[in-house]
């Protein structure tokens, strides 16, 4: 009996094991990666394809308090405020490598949101040289920061499921939940993948997410869609494809076809992704600064002028909390 009893605690020690068992998740894809020149010594990202911040920057939208840096303490102060004004339960924050800036803030990010009482997870990208041994390289060190959870976008682009398989169940066995971008649940399956997501929605609108999450749950996977405001890139790289708001409504259909789905989690695209425009973070009022009129949330549900600025913050705590009753409406296994 007491080597049964052993046994079975050191099994419950190996599997995967997540703060958020149990429990619905939102989580919102985070970018690091902002710098102004006072503080970084350039407008990282702001200036992209040939912008001038702070007047002209990368984004038809304008941020409320203006072009920021990631590196200053009271922007994310202040954005993981916003978050749990939300309903958001964790970021899953943009990362670029061990060398890249986006992992010099990490650590930073971490510990402001253990004590907002907002979880952290890595959303890793795909950086020059990442092979499946990389990451998972990279995963042990991420959970040496706290993390637990990891999201690998385009996991299979250049990279085969079945080389996933023994790679995972050694992060599984760390306590890692991991997460595979990918439309074909049958990758992530071979893979060994935790579930999947979507981030791409444009890609995978509203209509597809049902047929998704019956797959991934056909094969015991975790499925954790995307919803997102809408999209728009051209002012950052030029991409003519738009989705559009409509003021609000491409948000809430979005959010509807994920709790339809039966979503284990919700994944948002995204918290501050200004370039592609598929930020819910408070953008400012429509003004004009210097030869160009940025858009603004104005008439999304409703709202106009300073009152439509949080209008997606409040909307996401709407329909998080709605998320949550469903997963609590839900009989236990």
């Amino acid at each position: 009996m007491r080597y049964l009893a052993l046994l079975f605690a050191v099994l419950a020690l190996c599997a995967p094991v997540s703060a958020f068992a149990g429990r619905a998740v939102v989580s919102a894809f985070y970018y690091p990666w902002f710098g102004t020149s006072p503080e970084d010594g350039g407008y990282a990202h702001w200036a992209q394809n040939g912008h001038a911040p702070p007047v002209d920057i990368a984004s038809n939208y304008y941020p409320v308090y203006g072009p920021y840096s990631s590196s200053n303490a009271a922007v994310i102060s202040t954005q993981l405020f916003e978050l749990q004004r939300a309903g958001i339960d964790e970021l899953a924050v943009s990362w670029w490598g061990r060398d890249s800036p986006e992992n010099q803030r990490l650590p930073e990010i971490v510990t402001a949101g253990s004590q907002a009482g907002v979880a952290v997870a890595a959303h890793i990208e795909p950086y020059a040289g990442r092979t499946v041994a990389s990451i998972t390289a990279d995963a042990t060190y991420l959970r040496s920061l706290g993390i637990r959870t990891i999201y690998v976008y385009q996991a299979f682009v250049g990279l085969q499921p079945a080389d996933w398989a023994a790679a995972n169940d050694a992060l599984h066995a760390q306590g890692l939940t991991t997460f595979a971008q990918t439309g074909l649940v049958g990758q992530a399956a071979t893979g060994h993948f935790s579930g999947i997501y979507t981030y791409d929605t444009v890609t995978y609108g509203a209509r597809v997410l049902s047929r998704l999450c019956s797959e991934a749950h056909a094969k015991d996977l975790l499925c954790a869609p995307s919803v997102g405001p809408g999209y728009d890139a051209r002012r950052a790289v030029g991409d003519p494809h738009v989705k559009p708001r409509r003021h609000g409504q491409t948000y809430d259909a979005m959010w509807h076809a994920a709790l339809a789905a039966g979503a284990d989690r919700i994944t948002i695209t995204s918290f501050n992704e200004w370039q592609e425009g598929t930020q819910i973070e408070p953008a400012a009022t429509a003004l004009r600064l210097g030869g160009y009129r940025y858009f603004s949330y104005d008439g999304a549900w409703g709202l106009h002028g300073v009152d439509a600025e949080n209008a997606y913050l409040d909307r996401t705590a709407y329909w998080a909390n709605l998320f949550a009753k469903q997963a609590g409406s839900k009989p236990s296994p």
